[in-house]
């Protein structure tokens, strides 16, 4: 019995997370969750080494969502962006700038 017990919290953990994911309304737009991560330096940077097709892919997404929020509208329920969807693509790119950030921070106190 006790080894069921984290599986039954990881499902419901993951049950959680998609219907919050479901109530932040982004997806409704088409936007994925990296998508709205806030602009400061280290995700400039982040954005900076993105490949093309993927910052054209996020500057769409981006268009689209601020078009249909200026017209109070959403996009049809079959073009909403779905929680197995939603890849982390920023992520990696704004884990390396933190990481060299600190690095060179590091060094600069030496």
């Amino acid at each position: 019995m006790a080894s069921r017990a984290p599986v039954a919290t990881g499902r419901l953990m993951l049950g959680i997370r998609k219907w919050y994911y479901g109530m932040c309304g982004f997806n409704k737009l088409g936007l994925m969750r990296d998508d709205t991560i806030e602009e400061d330096s280290d995700v400039k940077q982040a954005l900076s080494r993105l490949p093309e097709n993927e910052l054209n892919n996020r500057v769409f997404r981006i268009k689209r969502a601020l078009d249909l929020n200026m017209k109070q509208q959403i996009l049809p329920k079959d073009q909403w962006m779905k929680f197995e969807e939603d890849i982390s693509y920023l992520s990696p790119y704004l884990n390396e700038v933190i990481r060299e950030r600190k690095e060179i921070e590091e060094w600069t106190k030496k």
